[in-house]
């Protein structure tokens, strides 16, 4: 009897000091807790997680390819309009394309050129002035009534960026036995007031080399109508070709624009020139997907 009183207290006091220690250690975290739950400036994100998947991603590199392998290729210019509802994400509030760009060439990521055939390069100077335009005005003094010319600095807003330039080859890869495509270039259209009230159409603002953006616009999310969270590039958007378009120019001996085959008539009021542009793209479309095709015997 006593030697099971003795071992009953020794259970009794070994478990007492073991809750003991257990509330401690549990006061400890808690106070711990309290300590380390003071808010740092890395805790401040707008979202439940800190994000990372789009940051490290990595991009695949293209298939590579021989000009031995090239059976066929056709050199094709496509307009992207962002006001059509596919490419409301080239216009994104947060996520736009010209933001985009524009970081990437001022933090000297990708090389920024003049011209469609990446050889003339705009020094940083050049590429400030582009993006730069200086306004001048006449203003009243109302102390002496005398009129001073006020120059403005106004730095361009991506909402008039309405349009997209894309330069592209498509090739039949007769190693694969595949039509495929490849991105040469990309070009937003910008038209400044001064030039809408002068009649000067759009023009490229500056191209840049689609090879060379590949890697850092894999960077950068894209907007997702479906899901917020879906790691989604812009780089995706280019290789899978999540756009719609319509055909500016193709390859010909003339090196003519579409536009230079259809002179609209001055007298036209419904504008059918340029449904007959339209309607050629489609065409062109047409027999680029069905020239693959075309080229197997069934």
């Amino acid at each position: 009897m006593k030697i099971f009183f003795k071992f009953f207290a020794s259970v009794f006091f070994i478990s007492i000091v073991a809750g003991g220690n257990l509330l401690a250690q549990t006061i400890r975290t808690d106070d711990d807790m309290k300590e380390s739950s003071i808010p740092t400036e890395d805790m401040f994100i707008d979202d439940i997680v800190s994000k990372r998947l789009i940051i490290e991603n990595k991009v695949m590199a293209q298939q590579p390819i021989r000009e031995a392998d090239i059976a066929w290729e056709k050199r094709i210019q496509r307009v992207i309009d962002s006001r059509e509802k596919l490419n409301l994400s080239f216009v994104s509030e947060e996520l736009n394309l010209f933001l985009v760009l524009k970081n990437m060439i001022v933090n000297g990521d990708i090389t920024a050129f003049s011209d469609d055939e990446f050889k003339n390069l705009l020094s940083p100077d050049e590429i400030e002035a582009k993006m730069i335009k200086m306004d001048t005005s006449m203003s009243l003094d109302p102390d002496t009534y005398e009129e001073k010319i006020v120059i403005a600095r106004n730095d361009i807003n991506w909402r008039d960026i309405k349009q997209y330039r894309i330069k592209e080859v498509w090739y039949f890869d007769k190693q694969r036995s595949v039509m495929d495509v490849r991105i040469l270039g990309i070009a937003p259209i910008y038209q400044s007031p001064n030039d809408k009230i002068a009649g000067i159409p759009p023009a490229p603002l500056f191209w840049v080399y689609y090879p060379q953006c590949r890697s850092p616009l894999s960077k950068y999310r894209v907007f997702n109508e479906e899901n917020d969270v879906a790691p989604m590039t812009w780089t995706d958007i280019f290789d899978t070709r999540v756009f719609t378009s319509y055909i500016y120019k193709r390859s010909n001996v003339l090196d003519y624009r579409l536009k230079d085959f259809f002179v609209g008539d001055p007298d036209d009021t419904e504008n059918r020139s340029g449904i007959d542009m339209l309607l050629y793209s489609e065409k062109i479309k047409n027999e680029l997907l069905n020239f693959e095709h075309d080229l197997w015997e069934y």
